[in-house]
């Protein structure tokens, strides 16, 4: 007659805490590399200079301080 074991714990046998403790830390990484591999980039969208709007109400030919 054979017998069979198996070294790996059904989800039974891990405790809840220890479960929490893994969610947590999968969902560290998750949010960690979300923020880290994000492909937006604000500051390669921000205005150069004045739009629309400032021309409505300054002028076209109004001056502005460039940097």
């Amino acid at each position: 007659m054979a017998t069979m074991t198996s070294t790996s714990f059904s989800t039974a046998a891990i405790s809840r805490e220890a479960q929490s403790d893994l969610s947590g830390f999968k969902a560290f990484w998750r949010q960690f590399f979300a923020r880290a591999f994000d492909p937006y980039r604000p500051e390669l969208h921000y205005m150069r200079g004045p739009g629309p709007a400032w021309r409505a109400k300054y002028g076209t030919e109004a001056q502005f301080r460039v940097k």
